[in-house]
Formats: structure tokens, C-alpha cells, sequence
């Protein structure tokens, strides 16, 4: 591990972050390899629910770009409010913490969630993208038979 390596870790972790609060999927799928490791940390069969269609494995730019238009079709933009806590960088690997602040579009029900997103940079671009979150908060948000508020 390098300085270097840390440093351009932190550098790429920090424009993706800020891409993504700029709501530019096609911006943010830059800096993703084609072929990125990318998993959602959500049972399986959970996968590709038409209610959370974005919650599946990714491979591709293509698939990251989606990822992101996909979030926004189905949220509202205006009570969104993700709160990044901490970035922690060890060569390649980045450990993002904090929490998201969403509501879903189809019940209007809000929630929050902690997260941490693991990232590896390798060449100046995202290889891994791993999330790990309440998904029980977001099921029951995008739940209409749910009466159970995920705040």
C-alpha cells in the first residue's frame, strides 16, 4: 500500500459521492469499470421486486448508470437527504458510512437507513461496489400493504 494509492482511493471515492448528489447517473457511471463487482447486500429473492427494481447485481457502466436513474424514478427527490459520516481508505478499498434518507415515491412513506458501501479503485476506477443496508426499512417503505413506518 501506498501513499499514492490511498490518495487516488480517497480522490475517485469522493467524486463518486459528489456525483451522485449531483442526481447525473450518466456521470457517475464513469467512473465504474465495465465488469465492477457490484452486489447489493439484500436476500436473494428479494432481488428485482418491481416495487425496488434496483436492488440486483451490476456488472457493466450501463448497469451503474440504471442503478442510479433507477433510485430516482422511484423516490422523491425533494425529501432525499443521504448523510455520509465517514470515509475510511486502506489502499484500494474504501469503507463509506453513513445514512440514507429517502421516501417512496409509490406509498409516500419515508425512511432512513444506515449503510456501508465498500469500494475498491483500482486504475482510477470503481471495480467493487458493495452496499450493505437495513433493507427491512426500504422493503417495508415500498410496502403498500404495510402499515409499519420505517423512520
Amino acid at each position: 500500500m501506498t501513499t499514492t494509492t490511498t490518495t487516488t482511493t480517497r480522490a475517485v471515492v469522493e467524486e463518486v459521492l459528489r456525483r451522485i448528489a449531483e442526481g447525473d447517473p450518466d456521470r457517475v457511471a464513469e467512473l465504474y469499470a465495465d465488469g465492477a463487482d457490484w452486489k447489493l447486500d439484500w436476500p436473494e429473492a428479494e432481488h428485482g421486486r418491481a416495487a425496488t427494481p434496483w436492488i440486483r447485481h451490476r456488472s457493466t457502466r450501463a448497469d451503474a448508470a440504471a442503478h442510479f436513474r433507477e433510485i430516482a424514478e422511484h423516490h422523491v427527490p425533494e425529501a432525499a437527504g443521504t448523510v455520509v459520516e465517514r470515509i475510511l481508505v486502506d489502499g484500494d478499498d474504501a469503507v463509506v458510512l453513513g445514512e440514507i434518507r429517502q421516501t417512496a415515491r409509490s406509498t409516500g412513506r419515508a425512511y432512513r437507513s444506515r449503510f456501508a458501501l465498500h469500494l475498491t479503485v483500482e486504475d482510477g476506477l470503481i471495480t467493487r461496489h458493495h452496499i450493505y443496508e437495513d433493507s427491512l426499512a426500504v422493503a417495508q417503505a415500498f410496502d403498500a400493504g404495510s402499515e409499519t413506518t420505517a423512520l
